[in-house]
């Protein structure tokens, strides 16, 4: 947890970053996947602070989604004045799937058919973001990461991640720093792809994993799992796998 003077200077130092990243890379603006959950706001509310409302877009992307989340992130976008645009995923989701499942003749395991939803969104993102010279804005934190809790070319995706150093406590604090609403902070920590929470699906607290990356200890059988996920996800946290040549390359 920051003190108040560390987190005012954090949301200072990375407002300025924000600021400098779009303009060094010379886009017109940055486009944000908006869940109606507190990550994603932090980084809408943020991106506001530092670019201006008319630079940052969000998206809603509903793909068998609860429509709660959608009024959810209609609330984060009127708070900080940003657009959000809707583009719904649901028959391009199905048709994908049935098309896939034709192809292969077997069906899709659930975890493949929940992995897709993020995939289609990234893709969706990443289309709007070309078209328009945005930058695409990732809201993943540090726990999530530390963990593997995101799908891999889904919402692990990004140009810029604002949030993937700091634990959930600290993005609580920089959401009521900011002003994100109060009914989004009030939301248990869900990833919107069926009825569990994040820590249900986890098996552990985020607590717990904040305690673990900090002190490299928490309770026996947490530090377990959380052990166990940082290691099997290792590969969602760097680029591809590239062979390591024994020769050396020569021009002619």
């Amino acid at each position: 947890m920051m003190k108040n003077d560390e987190l005012k200077l954090e949301v200072k130092n990375l407002l300025q970053e924000l600021k400098n990243y779009v303009e060094n890379a010379h886009a017109s603006g940055v486009i944000v996947g908006n869940s109606g959950g507190k990550d994603s706001a932090v980084v809408i509310g943020l991106l506001a602070l530092a670019l201006g409302k008319e630079k940052v877009l969000t998206v809603t992307m509903p793909c068998e989604s609860k429509e709660q989340d959608r009024k959810d992130a209609l609330v984060v976008a009127e708070t900080f004045g940003v657009r959000c645009i809707n583009v719904s995923l649901d028959n391009a989701f199905i048709a994908l799937k049935q098309s896939i499942e034709a192809a292969i003749e077997e069906k899709l395991d659930s975890e493949p058919i929940v992995n897709m939803k993020p995939r289609l969104r990234m893709t969706t993102l990443r289309t709007i973001a070309q078209q328009k010279n945005y930058l695409l804005m990732g809201t993943g934190n540090l726990c999530e990461i530390f963990v593997g809790y995101f799908t891999k070319d889904g919402d692990g995706a990004c140009d810029y991640n604002p949030l993937g150093r700091f634990s959930v406590e600290e993005v609580y604090q920089i959401a009521r720093f900011i002003g994100v609403p109060e009914i989004i902070l009030k939301k248990a920590p869900s990833d919107g792809l069926g009825k569990l929470t994040d820590e249900e699906k986890l098996g552990v607290t985020y607590d717990q994993i904040t305690e673990y990356i900090v002190t490299g200890k928490t309770d026996v059988e947490a530090a377990r799992v959380i052990a166990r996920k940082h290691k099997a996800t290792e590969h969602k946290r760097h680029m591809p796998k590239i062979y390591e040549r024994i020769t050396k390359l020569t021009w002619r």
